[in-house]
């Protein structure tokens, strides 16, 4: 991975994972600086990963070469036009916030530079991320080395040809561990309901779970269709419950859940 002098600018959980996978992978901690308007985050990130910390935005911004923008949507327009202050010529911005597009961040900005979108989701945090990325037409192909590398910090990435297809990331990625909990949520329940206990209920669907996401991660060379088949007998048990999500339209729930997620997530761009 290359070595630039980065900035963060929030120093919320999805900094504190990416600053984490850096130093843990040998990136220097000194060419890595945090900016958070209170102190607490910022004095266990330096204190747990040795890095630089400030409370002023502007000293980490003229100070870096990279700008990580992740703070929350609604509070990006000030903190952008705060930044304006500073030097911005030459930087490169890689935003992780959700909802806002490329040309409003770049407004936001008041100017023209080059400039990554990302849309992580929440198991970043335990390193098991999936992240899609856009970067701009400003976005040399160092810069997008760059950035994809400050991703892969926390999972892994998908580059998207068209921004619009971020929405998309967000239906099949950023949204989805909650489709998963919910889809566990109804198992646990009906676990109960046949007599096994909260511990016992949560402790058989969260393992099934992981264990069949891993034999997907394990087996890339079989389609996720032919996993399915080869653990459902004709006639059999898993064949039962597989025909009544079937007979009830589970691929058209699926489906009009992630094109809602991705109007929505159209919707809210307009927010901002």
């Amino acid at each position: 991975m290359q070595h630039r002098k980065v900035a963060f600018i929030g120093a919320g959980n999805m900094s504190r994972s990416i600053i984490s996978g850096m130093v843990k992978s040998g990136y220097p901690a000194q060419l890595i600086t945090a900016s958070n308007p209170s102190r607490p985050k910022l004095d266990a990130l330096q204190q747990d990963q040795g890095i630089n910390i400030t409370q002023d935005n502007l000293e980490a911004v003229n100070a870096a070469e990279v700008i990580v923008l992740a703070v929350k949507p609604q509070l990006m327009e000030e903190v952008c036009r705060h930044l304006q202050q500073a030097n911005l010529n030459g930087k490169l911005f890689v935003s992780i916030a959700a909802g806002i597009e490329s040309a409003r961040l770049q407004q936001m900005l008041g100017g023209d530079y080059p400039l990554v979108r990302t849309m992580p989701n929440t198991p970043s945090a335990l390193g098991l991320g999936m992240t899609g990325l856009y970067a701009d037409a400003q976005v040399t192909e160092a810069d997008r080395e760059f950035a994809g590398e400050l991703l892969k910090q926390v999972g892994e990435i998908a580059w998207v040809d068209s921004e619009e297809m971020i929405n998309g990331v967000t239906a099949a990625a950023g949204s989805s561990p909650a489709y998963f909990f919910l889809f566990l949520e109804a198992m646990q329940d009906e676990a109960k309901k046949m007599g096994f206990d909260n511990a016992t209920s949560r402790l058989l669907v969260q393992q099934a779970m992981l264990g069949a996401a891993q034999m997907v991660c394990n087996n890339p060379e079989l389609e996720i269709s032919e996993l399915r088949a080869q653990v459902t007998s004709k006639a059999g048990t898993t064949a039962a419950a597989l025909n009544h999500f079937e007979e009830n339209g589970i691929r058209e729930l699926v489906s009009g859940a992630m094109r809602s997620a991705v109007k929505r997530a159209g919707e809210m761009a307009k927010t901002f």
